[in-house]
């Protein structure tokens, strides 16, 4: 079992869904200075899972995709502030039920 980090932010997904039955839920953190995000599992099983985090001008960008029954990542990026998301998960890279891509920079604030 991976080391689950310490969590800051939190999305219940797929977006308007009750926390009690959402897919997946990426967590934002700072870990030594650097932001960090982990894309956690909530259906119990192993499915295609990714999360990525960017620089807030899109670069430097750190993703995890795979199979995953626990949670994707963590991934890191240099600049914690603004850094924006992206989470993906289904039952395979080409059949996602979340697709999600922060549509702010996130974890402000």
């Amino acid at each position: 079992m991976r080391h689950r980090p310490h969590r800051r932010k939190a999305i219940p997904l797929p977006l308007g869904v009750d926390p009690d039955v959402c897919k997946a839920t990426p967590f934002a953190h700072e870990n030594g200075g650097k932001g960090c995000a982990i894309l956690d599992n909530n259906v119990g099983r192993a499915r295609y899972m990714s999360v990525q985090i960017c620089k807030v001008d899109g670069t430097a960008c750190d993703p995890d995709p795979g199979p995953f029954s626990e949670y994707a990542g963590p991934v890191h990026v240099s600049s914690f502030a603004c850094a924006p998301v992206t989470a993906k998960m289904g039952s395979s890279s080409s059949s996602l039920y979340v697709n999600y891509k922060s549509s702010y920079v996130f974890p402000c604030g």
